[in-house]
């Protein structure tokens, strides 16, 4: 590793990263690759496998190793520790990978892990927050607008469909999917998938009523006079109200018509009753006060 040396937080005239904004106290390998319009703030530590797009900032005390590439305008706050070795006894030293998109707020202290197996990657797409002391896990996979509060730790291999928001203080099992636009209410204990569309909280974890709020920012509860939001209504009552066994639930709706939202919810629902996935969260007991 070598110390990049410009007299202030601009570049100097002899510094190797000429275009580059590096803080004087910044450690940055020679075969990293930034853009010359990569900031990057005191005592961050950049390996020798990374790439850096235009316009990202790295804030005081990052730490970025590993074959890691990070793409435009993404914000990465003090502390964040990104591209590290997994936590996995079976990892081998391996030259696995963290991708992450454009566009991301990566808050302090977030970790975010290489995955395990060679050809592995831990994936993060565009516009996601990932809030304080966030832990992603190997080979975890986030797609695009997530929002994830504070204090949310992952095991590896999650996956997390895009514009789903999951609340604070709550740990996620290795190999749970939580689908499109699904909210999970802070502190849960997230042991099996959460169908997409879906509001799911407490612990153990149910499924208490759709997102509507979720649904409604995404334009999906007057679109079409509200022909997605009635139809994902009648799903919704179909598998948690109905009182049929899930299967045969499952089996109604495969017989309903739909958009191509119902028809997501259908295949996410079918491939959670796969072997390889931990299978659905169930929907809440039903009471008298209880509302969609």
């Amino acid at each position: 590793m070598v110390i990049a040396q410009p007299s202030s937080f601009y570049p100097s005239e002899d510094s190797k990263h000429l275009s580059t904004l590096v803080h004087p106290t910044a450690v940055i390998h020679p075969g990293a690759e930034l853009h010359p319009t990569v900031r990057v703030g005191a005592y961050a530590v950049i390996g020798s496998q990374v790439k850096v797009g235009a316009n990202t900032d790295i804030g005081a005390h990052v730490v970025i190793d590993g074959w890691t590439e990070i793409g435009e305008r993404n914000r990465i706050f003090a502390g964040a520790a990104i591209g590290l070795e997994p936590q996995d006894l079976k990892y081998d030293g391996s030259p696995t990978r963290v991708q992450i998109g454009d566009d991301n707020l990566i808050r302090e202290y977030v970790t975010i892990n290489r995955a395990t197996r060679v050809g592995g990657a831990t994936a993060i797409g565009n516009q996601n927050l990932l809030m304080a002391y966030v832990h992603v896990a190997h080979d975890c996979v986030l797609e695009n607008q997530v929002v994830i509060a504070n204090n949310v730790s992952m095991a590896g291999h999650v996956h997390i469909e895009s514009r789903a928001t999951i609340g604070g203080v709550l740990g996620i099992h290795q190999f749970v999917h939580i689908g499109r636009l699904a909210m999970v209410g802070g502190m849960s204990r997230i042991d099996r998938d959460v169908p997409p569309y879906m509001l799911v909280e407490g612990n153990p974890s149910r499924v208490r009523s759709l997102n509507h709020v979720g649904l409604k920012r995404a334009g999906l509860v007057d679109d079409e006079n509200g022909v997605t939001f009635q139809l994902l209504k009648k799903a919704y009552r179909l598998l948690y109200r109905s009182g049929l066994p899930f299967n045969r639930a499952l089996e109604e709706l495969d017989l309903m018509s739909g958009n191509a939202h119902l028809e997501h919810l259908r295949q996410f629902l079918h491939m959670a009753q796969t072997t390889h996935r931990r299978g659905v969260i169930p929907a809440k007991r039903r009471r008298a006060h209880d509302e969609l």
